[in-house]
This record gives C-alpha cells, sequence and structure tokens, in this order.
C-alpha cells in the first residue's frame, strides 16, 4: 500500500489542553462523563475517555470517572449499555462493557503507578472480567450480551470479542502486579485467543461491514505477524478512504475520526510506524475553531456529521497521538511487541 505522505505536521493541529478541557467540562460531579451535552453514557466508551483524560495527566477526573463506574456497577459484576443522567437508559448488558474497566485501570498504572488505585478497583475489574467470561463458549467465542429480562443472547462479535481479548491481557497484568493468579481468567484467554485466530468464522458476519470488524483482531493483538498483515492488506481498500481515513461501514462514505484513530493504533501495534502516523495525519485538521475534533463527515461533500462535540472520539484521537509520537509511559499499552501473550514484557526487560 503506497500511502499518501503527511500533509501537517502535529505541531500545526493537535492541541492536547483543549482536547482535556472539552472533556472535562463534560464531566459530572458524579464523576459521569457523557458523550456529549445531553447525551447518553456506556460504560466501554467512558473508559477511552478515561484514557485520553490520562494522557493530558487529569488524573483527578479519571478517577472519579473509575468511582462512578464502581457506584454504579450490577451486582453480577455487568453494567448497562447505557445510562442518562445517571440512570439506566438501555438495561442491556453487553459483555465487552463489563471486561474493558481493565484496560482503562492498567493505562492508568503505566502513567503514575498507583498500585493503590488497582487495589481499590480490583473487585469492581474482578466482577467485570468474571461476568464476560461467564459467558464463553466451549469454542471460546463470546457471546455478546445478557437481554434486560436475563436472556443471553448467543450471538458473538468478532469486535467485541477482540476487545475483551485485551481486556483479559491487561486484567492479567494487574493481577501479576497485586501477587494474584487468576487461572479461569488464563484459560479464557487462551480459549479466545485460539478462536479468533482459528475459528473467525464463528463470529457474527453480519457486522462485518463495520471497520471494526476488520482491525479490532489487530488493535487488541489476537491476530499479530503474518495474520495481521494479511487481514490489513486483504481489506484495505474495503474500509480506507484514502487521504481521509478510515470509513465507520464499508459501504458508507462516512469517515469517522474515532475509527481512524483506532486504525493509527493497530497500525502502530503491528509496528508500522510511518503507516500509522502518515493516517494520523490525514485527520488532524478535522476539527472545530476551539481545537476539538469532529466526530465524523461525509466524503467527498465534506460534511460534517454529527455535529456533536464526542469526548470519547477526543479521548482516542489523544490515543492515536500517543501512539504514533510517544507522549507518555503508556504509549506501548497496544504495541504488539510490548505483550508476551499477556505479560507486559516492557515491565520485565
Amino acid at each position: 500500500m503506497a500511502l499518501k505522505g503527511p500533509k501537517i505536521k502535529s505541531s500545526d493541529a493537535l492541541n492536547i489542553d483543549s482536547v482535556i478541557s472539552f472533556i472535562l467540562s463534560l464531566q459530572r460531579e458524579s464523576g459521569d462523563i457523557p458523550w456529549h451535552t445531553d447525551g447518553k453514557t456506556d460504560p466501554w466508551d467512558l473508559v477511552e475517555t478515561i484514557m485520553g483524560l490520562n494522557i493530558g495527566k487529569s488524573f483527578d477526573a479519571s478517577y472519579r470517572a473509575f468511582e462512578w463506574l464502581k457506584n454504579i456497577q450490577n451486582s453480577d459484576g455487568s453494567w448497562y449499555s447505557s445510562y442518562v443522567n445517571g440512570n439506566p437508559g438501555d438495561r442491556t448488558c453487553e459483555t465487552h462493557m463489563a471486561a474493558y474497566i481493565s484496560v482503562g485501570l492498567f493505562h492508568t498504572w503505566l502513567m503514575n503507578k498507583d498500585t493503590l488505585l488497582l487495589k481499590k478497583m480490583w473487585l469492581t475489574m474482578e466482577k467485570g472480567v468474571d461476568y464476560a467470561i461467564s459467558l464463553q463458549t466451549k469454542g471460546g467465542e463470546i457471546s455478546w450480551a445478557k437481554s434486560p429480562d436475563g436472556k443471553i443472547d448467543p450471538m458473538s462479535l468478532l469486535a467485541g470479542s477482540s476487545s475483551i481479548f485485551m481486556s483479559l491481557k491487561c486484567a492479567l497484568a494487574i493481577a501479576s502486579i497485586l501477587g494474584k493468579r487468576k487461572i479461569s481468567w488464563e484459560r479464557s484467554f487462551d480459549k479466545l485467543g485460539r478462536s479468533i485466530r482459528e475459528n473467525i468464522h464463528k463470529y457474527n458476519v453480519s457486522k462485518s461491514r463495520f471497520s471494526m470488524y476488520w482491525f479490532y483482531p489487530i488493535l487488541s493483538g489476537a491476530l499479530t505477524g503474518e495474520r495481521a498483515e494479511h487481514r490489513i492488506e486483504k481489506y484495505w481498500n474495503k474500509y480506507v478512504i484514502e487521504g481521509q481515513g478510515a470509513r465507520c461501514v464499508s459501504d458508507q462514505p462516512w469517515v469517522t475520526i474515532a475509527e481512524t484513530s483506532e486504525l493509527v493504533l493497530a497500525l502502530y501495534g503491528m509496528g508500522h510506524m510511518e503507516m500509522a502516523a502518515i493516517v494520523f495525519s490525514w485527520i488532524q485538521d478535522r476539527m472545530y475553531d476551539d481545537k476539538t475534533f469532529w466526530c465524523g463527515y461525509t466524503y467527498p461533500d465534506m460534511v460534517i456529521w454529527p455535529e456533536e462535540k464526542i469526548s470519547w472520539t477526543n479521548a482516542v484521537v489523544l490515543m492515536a497521538a500517543d501512539a504514533v509520537y510517544t507522549l507518555t509511559p503508556a504509549s506501548g499499552l497496544f504495541r504488539h511487541s510490548s505483550w508476551d501473550g499477556f505479560v507486559y514484557t516492557d515491565l520485565v526487560n
């Protein structure tokens, strides 16, 4: 793939303080951070937002958000799919949302080495991970959710299961830091990784129009090496608009800033630093006058849609910037070479 080179330098566009100020303006007294003004909150995207706050070293706000998640967790370890003003909205309980808190906690620890936070949040994280793997099948796939009336939906989503793979890596790394051993998590991690590598056809193909279906197995590190290279190259033209970014869905000309930033993280994870920097350059000027980023836009007519400023979209731009420019001690979180299975090798080398 011959990519067009960078059109701007990071110093010409990215303003971390502006992005952090925007996210902080959305945080409520409870610690909750909705998608946008008067918007909903979902637990997975809140964790993305926490990691953005970490990059801006706004740890007080990150800790308040963790506390909010701890306070609203369901007794079985799950969270509801959405909340509005702190009240449950969609009462579906999704597995990837339950487990992802571990990624935010490990990212925070990489930033500030606050082991006390890990101890404080251990039971919350443990319950969330246990909920997710309680819906794992014999083949290793993880069913995506329980309905509001408690029925398990047997459908397995590739993006969601890939997210859980990353969550298990981080949860096991945290367990190691705290001197704990979670054999059930290790077994689930092995089964899930083998499922994604060897039985990817078992995951719901109806979601394959979403670009996350394409690169999330790579972003999570479930697919590495030749498997990752093959998958990126095979579907590049399906999901990427050259010089613009990643489509949200393959059949619509809608480039989204979050998916493009996550693609940057996936390329970075594979070790393709130049490609990651080039793709990141495509979106660095897709921002409002206040230096916060659009959610997405249509191409080629360049209509910004939706117009709301989104908390987690802005946060994941910072995560991509951290990977490309090594801004913080957590920049290597998604780098495949940082991990040997669930061991974070940067800590032991």
